[in-house]
């Protein structure tokens, strides 16, 4: 085997890999002899083809096997004599005329990982910003709980229909005069104001008793699921059952024990806690997008094109995907081509955080224990049925690009928590907007988010490691947006689908993102009910 260097450039190498023909031809050799004794041909006793017979039937198999051996082999001995940390998998390829019999010439290129120099993290300084639960936000919280679990109380006959109360009706659809299947209904219960039905609907409930009958007139949205139903005008009779009333919910230690708990001092514990964690993970987010703001500024290296490009097409595939879900489609992604080279940026900033994290975490012995990984293969197997969570256990041990995928986010919060203990660190309180308002300045003023590739000390470095970083797609809007890390989830639906769904309408967007409307289910149903859709944040930001 003989390998000779080819390319020494930058971050690039190649070799020229030549197998002899007489080595590959003693592979063989040694693997027909392997096999013969299992080998049964009619005619002759078991163990006792000829070599020849073995190499007629199975030679060209026997032949591939060797080659790829005998080149695997030779690239991992080219990687460790050359002391080389690929940046991801080798590309190898053989030369086309190659011909059993004669010697095989491989090339391999490869990209390989930088020499990071000796990280700067003595001199960190960082601010954390406190905000404690007050009592204002633990009842605003008791508050909305009490509010979900709103009940009505029936109203007395003369009582009028006002928003806000609760009305069960019968009813039953009708498009020029003509029933439709799926319109008909009985004793469902609306709420005036919640928006759950067509666009007009309730409003016309208004003012409506017990016993009443009415004529309900809409127009169906253009968009409605059910096709023959869209953009038609449409009546429905329907007959009032009976009006309810909100019903007064009290914050006493029935309404706790209502929800399995022992007293209202308990509810008003866990709701404290819930908030304290809710607060800590957001001056967390803050501390560690400062932390990373300050190891971006003192480092400076050439990272590998190959690890930048794969995360730049991550983000961009990821931007493209909540595009598609724009209303103006062509628009925002026309946005999203303006700053191409912003995000591309930001790639390359992901990429060196990664491979900065990953040195200071091998250089202070940074580790992810078994225990802790089991924990992490166990909360990851929850989301499959009973039956697969020992398939998916048993896959995570047997492949290694999984268990580092699964590993590398743990990692990195392990490698920053790490820095947070070598920090210089002062503390002020601040209130909750104020701590918001800080992080969002962070979103709106920087480019580029954290390492999504953290390289722990067992990686081989030839693939993506998993990470939580959700690029969002911009609207078309003046506001630049950049890519988030540690980002939050986009919130469920608010309520399940009826029956039949019209296009959601539009909910108030959180603070400093922009909304996207979820579109509704298509169904072959149609009655006048149609779900809300969430918010999506539009906006992509930085960690």
């Amino acid at each position: 085997m003989q390998i000779v260097e080819t390319l020494n450039e930058g971050l690039k190498r190649a070799y020229t890999i030549t197998i002899a023909a007489k080595d590959l031809e003693a592979r063989v050799d040694a693997e027909v002899k392997k096999i013969a004794p299992q080998v049964r041909m009619p005619g002759f006793r078991p163990g006792k083809v000829p070599a020849n017979l073995i190499r007629k039937m199975h030679g060209e198999s026997i032949h591939a096997d060797a080659l790829n051996a005998s080149i695997q082999e030779s690239v991992d001995k080219a990687i460790r004599d050359n002391g080389l940390r690929p940046a991801i998998q080798p590309s190898i390829d053989l030369n086309d005329d190659y011909a059993a019999g004669s010697d095989a010439q491989v090339t391999m290129s490869l990209e390989v990982l930088p020499q990071v120099p000796a990280p700067a993290i003595d001199a960190i300084t960082l601010e954390r910003l406190i905000v404690e639960p007050g009592d204002e936000a633990v009842n605003e919280a008791l508050q909305r709980i009490a509010d979900g679990q709103k009940s009505y109380e029936t109203a007395a006959k003369s009582y009028k229909a006002k928003e806000g109360d609760q009305v069960l009706i019968d009813f039953e659809g009708k498009v020029d005069g003509v029933p439709f299947e799926g319109g008909k209904g009985e004793g469902m219960a609306v709420v005036i104001g919640s928006g759950q039905l067509i666009p007009g609907f309730e409003d016309q409930l208004i003012g409506l008793k017990a016993n009443d009958e009415a004529v309900i007139k809409v127009t169906f949205p253009a968009e409605y699921g059910a096709k023959d139903l869209a953009g038609k005008d449409a009546t429905f009779d329907i007959v009032v059952g009976e009006v309810k009333k909100p019903a007064e919910t009290k914050l006493d230690d029935d309404f706790a024990k209502s929800l399995g708990l022992e007293s209202l001092e308990q509810l008003t514990g866990l709701i404290k806690g819930q908030l304290e964690q809710e607060l800590g993970g957001l001056t967390r987010t803050h501390m560690k997008r400062r932390l990373l703001d300050q190891l971006a500024a003192a480092h400076d290296f050439e990272v590998p094109p190959s690890m930048v490009e794969a995360e730049f097409e991550q983000i961009w595939a990821q931007l493209q995907q909540e595009a598609s879900q724009e209303e103006d489609v062509e628009a925002a992604k026309a946005e999203m081509e303006k700053d191409r080279e912003e995000y591309r940026s930001i790639a390359v900033r992901r990429v060196r955080l990664g491979l900065l994290l990953s040195e200071i975490g091998q250089t202070n012995g940074v580790e992810v224990s078994q225990q802790e990984m089991s924990m992490l293969v166990a909360q990851a197997a929850q989301q499959y049925r009973q039956e697969d969570r020992q398939r998916f256990a048993e896959y995570i041990q047997k492949d290694p690009m999984a268990a580092a995928q699964l590993r590398a986010p743990l990692y990195e919060d392990k490698v920053v928590d790490f820095l947070f203990d070598k920090a210089t660190i002062t503390e002020r309180t601040v209130t909750r907007e104020e701590l918001e308002a800080a992080i969002e300045a962070e979103e709106d003023g920087a480019v580029g988010g954290s390492g999504g590739h953290v390289h722990g000390p067992d990686c081989d470095h030839d693939h993506d490691h998993a990470h939580d970083e959700k690029p969002k797609a911009k609207k078309a809007a003046p506001k630049k947006a950049a890519v988030k890390k540690d980002a939050e989830a986009a919130p469920e639906a608010e309520a399940a689908p009826e029956a039949a769904e019209k296009p959601a309408k539009k909910a108030p967007a959180k603070k400093a993102a922009a909304k996207t409307e979820e579109p509704a289910a298509d169904t072959a149903e149609a009655k006048p009910t149609a779900k809300k859709a969430a918010p999506k944040k539009a906006a992509a930001k930085k960690a």
